[in-house]
């Protein structure tokens, strides 16, 4: 499923695009002042999430580059998951870009008939996630963790 907006569209991941999403990860990281590391799920999105079952979405910019992404892991044994690497390039952030594509994945995740998603929230330089999901729905219940019934 793509869905279209007014100057980006969110679609599936696809192997065609991992090197723009890693470029992006790393300048989204570095902006946040963090020493940009790579995520090895990253490296291989195929294997850590779509071949898993799990789902992986990019978020692309009319000149085709990445500008976010959001993926999600079932947690064994459970109707629920764990969201991951929702990242929006720099600057692109507060344009609703982070929201639609965690408008996305819940969809997908109560289409599958998952129950609740959990995220980390990271440390303190990742500052704007611990304000980001809370408009969101997702409440507080370990330190660095939130959970939204879906």
């Amino acid at each position: 499923m793509t869905q279209a907006t007014e100057n980006y569209k969110i679609i599936p991941y696809a192997e065609s695009y991992r090197d723009d999403i890693i470029f992006m990860v790393l300048e989204a990281k570095d902006a946040l002042g963090r020493v940009p590391r790579l995520n090895p799920d990253l490296l291989d999105v195929q294997k850590h999430y779509l071949d898993t079952g799990d789902m992986f979405w990019l978020a692309i910019d009319q000149q085709n580059r990445v500008i976010g992404c959001i993926g999600y892991n079932a947690i064994p044994g459970t109707t629920e998951v764990k969201l991951h690497r929702l990242y929006v390039k720099a600057v692109r952030k507060r344009q609703g870009i982070g929201s639609r594509l965690l408008q996305t994945a819940e969809r997908h995740l109560k289409a599958q008939g998952k129950t609740a998603a959990h995220v980390h929230l990271g440390g303190k330089e990742y500052f704007e996630s611990h304000h980001f999901y809370p408009k969101h729905g997702y409440i507080a219940y370990a330190p660095s963790q939130m959970k939204k019934e879906l």
